[in-house]
């Protein structure tokens, strides 16, 4: 169902029924627009009973987005959606693939071709290439993890490598506050240290069923007596022609071959990574691989919802043609449509989606005040600030995401389909979770994190520093999650990660997890309006800054700056 032809006047009622009018806010712009009031007076309706947990194709998402589309118009926002309104459609494909890709191995003339009985790649492998790698670099377990005292790359440069890693469950210390590390570490070869390829150690997946899904999968039929739905393999709102890093898992007889000749055998390695002993790390010398990625896609189904898009133009005739990209996803994920209860053994939930919090049984709706209602918000606040205050030169582009929650569904659409030209974003600004302490604690009272500012350009970050000294009271910017050995890898699972991806320099504000993280209570009644607007301001004065620099923000890729402090590491066993 196109959303957009059903809700947006509905919406223009309802919101005015549930709200009253949204012009009642400060009409002016600036640094002084962000008023507590606003954003407790829009929160307390996107994150309202109304909206139903906001879930991807609901009436409720539909409602918040009429909503936020209602208030751009009546601040001059301009729309930069399709056809000259404020939503993209989004279009979300379930996808069948049957994968023909294989790797020949070649060493000392020696040749031999695996396929899919030894070797299995991903469901969504990218486009169809052919790509041969002479640099073969073993990297014992491919883990990064100084929490563990474990440093495989240490010292190690694997650009333009295939790199080979085993045990699945990492070495004996990683425990499994340490699970999204070890099921990361083929991004991370490939993402953050720019390996070509990777192929790593696990149980081989049974026919057409290998690799990683993205998002949700199989969903109910649409259009009505027309038969049911093949099973897709995956869903995604990605292009599907995207060259990708070849990504693999292999098996015994593969990695038999491969070690041959190597200067310590498959068999022994093996015996070590079970025992989760130390590994060695050695190149493969004389080994080449080919890699022949070809891949057979058929989309069997698909959905639609819509990103809301809006454009404040530039002052300066030259400048107002690249942008300042600000986004939130204002999507959440729903409500209980099953029992909700909490037993003797704690809170427990059936056809919940989330946590259940004790004390809560009765609720059943998920309203995500802070995920992601207070980015949501926050944007609404931006938005409103440049658009009736004055103007930085570069235009800047606002994004509400639809479907984050499912696997960044809207922003990985909206960067494969941009209603702007995404070689002008000059950067991105994210907003995610920041309505609340973490933890709750009180001393965190004056924090913000700040991940991924420095990742691609470091030039970035010292503009949001200059800006936060700017402010009347500059709040403490920490790092600790832009550490790529953070074990919540809070970097690759907010949308901003989707713009990082096509190499555009990012900044994801947050304020890390509490209790109430999807949970049935994360309400309005919890939010810290105070510190929301103070982050407001602080993102407003770093694109400000970003809106009238003379040049983009320089990509130098000079590497994450550091969280935690660590104890010194002791030497690796090798």
């Amino acid at each position: 169902m196109n959303l957009r032809r059903a809700w947006p006047a509905v919406g223009l009622v309802l919101a005015a029924l549930f709200t009253g009018a949204p012009g009642h806010a400060a009409s002016r712009g600036g640094p002084s627009s962000f008023e507590v009031r606003d954003l407790r007076e829009w929160l307390t309706y996107i994150a309202s009973d109304e909206l139903q947990g906001r879930a991807t194709f609901s009436a409720g998402l539909g409602l918040a987005a009429s909503y936020i589309e209602n208030h751009l118009r009546e601040w001059g926002v301009k729309p930069a959606g399709d056809n000259g309104s404020y939503l993209q459609t989004v279009r979300v494909v379930g996808v069948k693939s049957t994968s023909h890709s294989t790797v020949t191995v070649e060493i000392g003339g020696e040749r031999r071709t695996f396929a899919e009985d030894a070797i299995r790649f991903p469901r969504n492998a990218g486009a169809n290439q052919r790509l041969t790698l002479n640099r073969v670099e073993f990297m014992g377990y491919g883990l990064d993890a100084p929490q563990a005292h474990h440093l495989d790359y240490r010292g190690q440069d694997v650009r333009g490598a295939a790199v080979v890693w085993l045990g699945s469950a990492g070495p004996a210390g990683i425990d499994q506050s340490l699970t999204r590390l070890l099921n990361g570490r083929n991004r991370h070869a490939t993402d953050e240290l720019l390996a070509a390829a990777v192929i790593g150690a696990g149980p081989v997946p049974r026919a057409g069923r290998g690799g990683q899904a993205s998002g949700a999968s199989a969903g109910p039929a649409a259009g009505g007596g027309r038969g049911a739905i093949p099973a897709a393999d995956f869903t995604t709102t990605e292009r599907l022609d995207h060259v990708l890093s070849p990504s693999a898992t292999g098996s015994d007889p593969f990695f038999e071959f491969l070690f041959s000749r190597a200067p310590v055998k498959y068999a022994d390695l093996k015996k070590k990574a079970e025992a989760r002993e130390p590994l060695p790390a050695f190149r493969l010398d004389g080994v080449t691989l080919t890699f022949d990625i070809n891949t057979d896609y058929e989309i069997v189904r698909t959905r639609l919802t819509q990103n809301v898009v809006g454009l404040v133009e530039g002052s300066d005739p030259q400048l107002k043609q690249t942008y300042v990209a600000f986004g939130a996803h204002y999507d959440h994920v729903g409500y209980a449509e099953g029992e909700v209860a909490s037993g003797a053994e704690g809170p427990r939930r059936t056809g919940a989606p989330g946590v259940v919090t004790a004390g809560a049984e009765n609720d059943r709706i998920w309203n995500g005040a802070d995920d992601d209602g207070s980015g949501t918000v926050t944007l609404m606040a931006l938005a409103r600030a440049y658009a009736l205050g004055p103007r930085p030169k570069r235009s800047m582009l606002f994004v509400w995401h639809a479907g984050e929650e499912n696997g960044r569904w809207g922003s990985l659409y909206f960067v494969d389909h941009p209603t702007v030209s995404l070689d002008r974003v000059v950067a991105q600004l994210n907003v995610d979770m920041i309505g609340r302490n973490r933890d709750d604690k009180a001393s965190e009272a004056n924090t913000v994190y700040l991940v991924g500012s420095d990742r691609i350009s470091s030039e970035l970050d010292q503009v949001a520093q200059a800006a936060n000294q700017s402010l009347p009271k500059p709040m403490h910017l920490d790092y600790e999650f832009n550490d790529p050995s953070d074990p919540e890898q809070v970097y690759t699972r907010s949308d901003h990660y989707s713009y990082a991806s096509r190499g555009i320099p990012v900044i994801f504000f947050h304020n890390a997890l509490h209790p109430d993280y999807h949970a049935n209570t994360d309400e309005v009644s919890k939010i810290q309006f105070d510190k929301m607007s103070r982050i407001a301001e602080l993102i407003y004065a770093t694109g400000v800054r970003l809106g009238n620099l003379d040049h983009a923000p320089v990509r130098d890729r000079r590497g994450a700056r550091l969280g935690k402090p660590l104890a010194p590491l002791a030497p690796l066993a090798r």
